[in-house]
């Protein structure tokens, strides 16, 4: 765990976060084939679901918690884009099911790793459940076998632990054969920014053919990152377990860096501090498709 001074932003303006208890996620060291892709699917109706079971709150607390550096098999593979999302935050730690959705396999907090309240992104409703995106990794890399370990995770949440949040109007797209990352309207799709960027290399690639999303944002300089706030995806690495020398848990993130063009990162995405700008000021929740 490093002890140092997060920077987050809240409300717009940027504020210190005391870490000596939180794990800081270190991105940056100095520097099977995926579904078509989809939008939101459409409420199902609540006869076609499984009823929610009742999960108590030591059995809750006993599970692992769904967050960036965790590993949890029962969590589902996403691994697909999408365009379309509803976001949500929670009224209370949430217990993660799978497809059979009989028991739990994990949690998710009610609030992240700084004290801020969870992001939560769902891409489909049937009845009382939503299938959410979450923050950690089903599967190593390593234990995968060829075909590689799912970069994103989905798993079924109760509706009921669910409060609505303001749904982004805008989208990022990564494309890793033209080296460049796109703000693009939500809805149109029409393209409102666009910058070089720098993408993994061929040992170490940044997963491509998925979405994940804007999970937290943070300044830590002794990441090499300046001042320039880190922007975590709740992507992950589907190549190698720790690509940048076995601490870094395989994180996805787009940050600074003085070198934004060309096959140069160990899967993270280099850009401009012009356009860490512009990530900057989307929403957490806003999607990120990697092409």
């Amino acid at each position: 765990m490093q002890r140092t001074t997060l920077w987050t932003t809240v409300g717009g303006v940027a504020a210190a976060v005391a870490a000596a208890a939180i794990a800081l996620p270190l991105l940056v060291g100095g520097g099977p084939a995926p579904a078509a892709g989809t939008t939101r699917a459409a409420t199902a109706s609540a006869t076609s679901a499984p009823s929610v079971p009742s999960v108590d709150a030591a059995a809750l607390a006993a599970l692992p918690e769904a967050q960036y550096s965790a590993v949890i098999g029962g969590l589902l593979p996403w691994d697909r884009t999408t365009t379309s999302v509803d976001v949500f935050h929670l009224t209370a730690d949430a217990p993660l099911f799978g497809d059979a959705r009989t028991a739990p396999v994990a949690r998710l907090a009610k609030d992240d790793f700084l004290q801020q309240p969870t992001t939560v992104v769902g891409v489909r409703r049937q009845g009382p459940w939503e299938l959410v995106l979450t923050p950690a990794r089903r599967q190593l890399p390593s234990a995968a076998g060829a075909g590689g370990a799912a970069a994103q995770t989905a798993a079924w949440v109760p509706t009921a632990l669910l409060t609505a949040a303001p749904s982004p109007t805008s989208r990022v797209v990564i494309s890793t054969k033209e080296q460049s990352v796109s703000i693009v309207s939500a809805s149109t799709g029409a393209v409102q920014q666009h910058f070089a960027a720098g993408v993994g290399t061929a040992d170490t690639p940044t997963p491509t053919g998925v979405t994940g999303y804007l999970e937290q944002r943070y300044v830590d300089p002794s990441q090499g990152t300046g001042d320039h706030p880190i922007q975590l995806t709740s992507l992950h690495s589907s190549a190698a377990d720790e690509p940048y020398g076995g601490h870094d848990g395989g994180l996805i993130g787009l940050h600074w860096n003085a070198t934004t063009s060309g096959a140069v990162s160990h899967g993270c995405v280099r850009l401009s501090a012009e356009a860490v700008a512009a990530v900057d000021a989307l929403p957490l929740g806003t999607l990120v498709t990697v092409e």
